[in-house]
């Protein structure tokens, strides 16, 4: 008997167990979770439950929700450190902005959206992981249009992730995964398939990640990252953000670096279209995300950038955001009660 023969009778064989009420359900659920010493998301809000969930068995989402079978939802992601949220604001506004684009109408006002998260974090007791967050056109049913969705949906988790300042170089490839057409690639949606594929095909060749260029043979952004230089002549360059997403790091790092500009270690700041040979013949590059917060790249296509070490001005510039993210003011950063 052939592979596939074998292969179709297992098949026919196979039976799927009925889950005859949800008590056997909620103890199959639990017994994933049951030998989990340490839970990585300790607290999930929903507001399609109406409230907080501490058991990650019940930290699920309605299959009918659009987010999940057509891919209509927007998200964002904070950081927690040493109990604070770092640049919650910044991210809400963003994701506001995204919910916007997406014709997607909040069920809550900004400030309970926001109230809901420091309450959530509280509820967590994470000191250090992320935050992340989604609006999604709500459940109702499996059609494209959300007209039949009763109302929209907000959900919320806390990731319990032990990240730290990135000190080591990393490779990088050439993507050959087309990027997002600006109108999806400036709103941070859940559409991530081609951010999944470029950083599989990274991996893949050996890299850690992909740098996307765009359709006029401009250097865009990583699959999840912004992704910045320095050229021989001290400059800090940052693509323009027309046609990637606007990151919020990249952003607070343009607002932090003229403090290297002012100690005369950097000539000058800016954005502007790079082409790949003067990206690739920059003196340092980097990955700029939010729990990097700068990642070192020396090697991009087997080609070093620079001398192929971590540049001195990268880690002059990490060490500012990381000491921003650590000591920064009350603008940037809030101080959770965890014992409300």
């Amino acid at each position: 008997m052939d592979k596939k023969s074998v292969e179709a009778e297992n098949g026919s064989e196979f039976k799927a167990h009925v889950f005859s009420s949800s008590s056997e359900l909620h103890q199959k659920l639990q017994e994933k979770w049951s030998s989990v010493k340490k839970k990585p998301y300790p607290a999930m809000y929903s507001s399609i439950f109406g409230g907080i969930i501490l058991d990650p068995a019940m930290m699920v989402i309605p299959i009918d929700d659009h987010m999940v079978h057509r891919g209509h939802g927007v998200f964002d992601t904070a950081i927690i450190l040493d109990g604070y949220l770092y640049e919650l604001d910044v991210h809400l506004d963003r994701f506001l902005r995204s919910a916007v684009s997406a014709r997607i109408s909040s069920p809550f006002p900004r400030s309970t959206l926001r109230s809901i998260l420091v309450q959530l974090t509280a509820a967590s007791q994470c000191k250090k992981g992320t935050l992340r967050f989604w609006l999604t056109a709500g459940p109702g049913d499996f059609l494209l249009s959300p007209a039949g969705c009763p109302t929209s949906a907000f959900y919320a988790v806390v990731i319990d992730d032990d990240f730290s300042q990135c000190k080591e170089g990393v490779k990088v490839i050439t993507s050959s995964i087309p990027m997002k057409p600006r109108l999806f690639a400036t709103v941070k949606n859940v559409n991530y398939l081609p951010n999944v594929l470029a950083k599989m095909e990274a991996e893949d060749k050996g890299a850690s990640a992909s740098i996307w260029i765009d359709e006029d043979g401009y250097v865009a952004e990583g699959p999840n990252v912004n992704v910045a230089f320095i050229t021989h002549d001290k400059e800090l360059v940052l693509p323009f953000f027309d046609k990637i997403l606007s990151g919020c790091t990249a952003k607070r790092l343009l607002e932090l670096a003229p403090k290297l500009v002012e100690q005369g270690r950097l000539k000058s700041i800016k954005t502007a279209n790079l082409t790949v040979d003067e990206a690739k013949g920059a003196a340092e590059m980097m990955y700029v995300g939010s729990t990097l917060p700068l990642l070192p790249i020396t090697v991009w296509d087997e080609q070093p950038i620079g001398d192929g070490n971590v540049g001195e001005l990268t880690m002059a510039l990490s060490d500012l955001l990381w000491e921003d993210m650590v000591a920064g003011p009350e603008t940037q950063r809030h101080c959770v009660s965890y014992d409300q």
